[in-house]
């Protein structure tokens, strides 16, 4: 194809994206998977371990995979949910809230990447065509109509 794709373009760019912060999270011996879901985790109250997949979208057998990785590495620990008997809190421990921060300010250090490099307004309509295509897919409108 002479022309890259809309998908090309945001499937490269989020490749890109996520090398980046696997290299970035591998120098803590971490993953951005990791980092991903210590954000995601209320430090303060905890988060029910059933919220943090729609969260996240993640399916639950690789947030499984992920919430038992970083249990093994003392990030995390899960406790019973005083609201719901049979429901789990997972809580950061100290350390857990230590790459929190670490995670965060990676986060937070490339959006000042971006900004420096990128206009106000170019912005603006990144986040608008952005949104525009997460319309499209959520409402199903890309394929509605049937190949022959």
């Amino acid at each position: 194809m002479k022309e890259k794709t809309i998908d090309y373009i945001l499937r490269s760019t989020w490749m890109g994206v996520q090398k980046m912060y696997n290299e970035e999270a591998s120098k803590k011996d971490s993953t951005m998977a990791t980092g991903f879901a210590l954000i995601s985790i209320d430090p303060e109250e905890g988060t029910p371990s059933t919220a943090l997949g729609p969260k996240m979208g993640m399916e639950a057998t690789s947030l499984s995979r992920t919430l038992k990785n970083m249990e093994a590495k003392g990030l995390i620990e899960r406790k019973p949910n005083p609201e719901d008997g049979r429901g789990v809190l997972i809580h950061l421990t100290p350390f857990g809230k230590e790459m929190r921060e670490f995670s965060k300010n990676v986060v937070l250090r490339f959006d000042e990447a971006v900004k420096e490099n990128i206009s106000e307004e170019e912005l603006k309509t990144f986040t608008k065509v952005a949104n525009t295509i997460l319309e499209l897919i959520n409402s199903k409108k890309i394929y509605t109509k049937k190949i022959a």
